[in-house]
């Protein structure tokens, strides 16, 4: 007779605009077997409900401009129908492990998330090289002229302070090693966590 234990396990990907994480969760999809992602940015509201500053900014990197309602709903869905799989998972091996990766730069900002997740990072780069990165990337609707030092950096640093009062364990990364340096270290700190808790179904979240 099996004890089967469902376990989610919550891997929070979270970074500034423009910090890799998007790449890193890619890179990870393809080498980790039954592996979903889920993308806040997926979930941003019509330009017409976004709001706008006193410097005529649309508030993008908000909360308020998020469905998150809606996400939530899919990540649910995601877990029901996961709860559908056969076979026990090897103890030494992913095989059998259902993963989702949930990347976002506003995640450990939304309460309801943190009843769900079991492990958590963070891809930091210095203001420099976010907004060279940010400058070479197109956007609809387009940056407009002082977008990135009037808004988005500064909510930026607003939202990094909540999370320095979070009490959880947050694995910090630096955004400007390589990509393949920085599939290896999660790659590696991920398998371990996995043979550790034996879990059938890990629930992996990044921001």
């Amino acid at each position: 007779m099996f004890l089967m234990v469902l376990v989610f396990f919550l891997l929070l990907w979270l970074s500034v605009t423009n910090g890799g994480k998007t790449t890193l969760a890619r890179n990870l999809q393809r080498q980790l077997p039954n592996c979903s992602i889920i993308s806040q940015d997926d979930f941003f509201k019509p330009e017409s409900e976004i709001e706008i500053d006193e410097n005529g900014f649309l508030q993008y990197d908000v909360l308020d401009a998020l469905n998150m309602e809606k996400m939530m709903s899919t990540v649910h869905s995601w877990m029901k129908n996961s709860q559908h799989a056969t076979g026990l998972p090897d103890s030494e091996s992913t095989e059998g492990v259902y993963i989702l990766i949930i990347e976002g730069f506003l995640l450990f900002n939304y309460k309801p998330l943190d009843t769900i997740w079991n492990r958590s990072y963070f891809l930091t780069i210095p203001y420099e090289e976010c907004k060279r990165r940010r400058s070479a990337r197109v956007y609809v609707p387009p940056d407009p002229p002082g977008y990135f030092d009037g808004h988005v950096w500064p909510m930026y640093q607003k939202h990094r302070r909540e999370i320095d009062d979070i009490t959880y364990n947050i694995v910090y990364l630096d955004g400007t090693k390589s990509e393949r340096d920085l599939f290896l270290q999660v790659y590696d700190d991920l398998i371990k966590e996995l043979v550790k808790t034996k879990c059938k179904y890990c629930l992996i979240k990044l921001g």
